[in-house]
C-alpha cells in the first residue's frame, strides 16, 4: 500500500494540482485541524473540494483525528516549542487515539495526506504516515 503526502505552502494552485494529478491518486485526505483558515487560500475546505472534483476527479476527506490537538499546535507554533517535543507529544496522541484501528486502510490506499507545511521533515503528515507504516504491513510512503 502506498501513502502519499503533500504540503501546499510555497506552491501555487497550478503546481499543487499538477503534482497531485500526476500520481494516480483516488483521494486527498486532509489532516489539518483547521481547514477553513483564510491563510489556506485555494486549499480552504469548500474550495479544495470543488477544485479536486473538477480538476483532478478526486475525492476529498477531512480526518481531524489525524491532526494534532490545539494544545500541541500552540505549544510548537505559538509558544516557540521544539520539534522533538512536538513529535513526542503527537506520537503519544496518535497512540492514545489508536488511529491504526479507527482509520480504514482502504481509505488511505491511493490517498494523499494533505497538510500545509511545504516539506515533510517538520510536518505531522510525515509522522502520521510513519506511525501507520509501523502499525500496518507493507506501507510505502511517497512525499510529493
Amino acid at each position: 500500500m502506498k501513502i502519499f503526502t503533500i504540503g501546499f505552502t510555497r506552491k501555487n494552485a497550478e503546481q499543487f494540482f499538477t503534482r497531485i494529478n500526476q500520481q494516480g491518486l483516488l483521494r486527498i485526505v486532509d489532516v489539518r485541524l483547521n481547514n477553513v483558515s483564510q491563510l489556506a487560500g485555494f486549499t480552504k475546505k469548500s474550495d479544495l473540494q470543488f477544485f479536486l472534483r473538477e480538476i483532478c476527479h478526486l475525492e476529498y476527506i477531512h480526518l481531524p483525528d489525524l491532526a494534532p490537538n490545539q494544545n500541541i499546535l500552540d505549544g510548537y507554533k505559538k509558544n516557540g516549542g521544539d520539534w522533538p517535543t512536538y513529535e513526542k507529544q503527537f506520537l503519544h496522541l496518535m497512540a492514545s487515539r489508536r488511529i491504526e484501528e479507527i482509520v480504514d486502510q482502504e481509505l488511505l490506499a491511493g490517498g494523499c495526506l494533505l497538510c500545509s507545511e511545504p516539506t515533510p521533515e517538520h510536518c505531522h503528515r510525515r509522522l502520521v504516515a510513519e506511525y501507520l507504516r509501523g502499525k500496518w504491513n507493507d506501507v510505502e510512503i511517497r512525499h510529493i
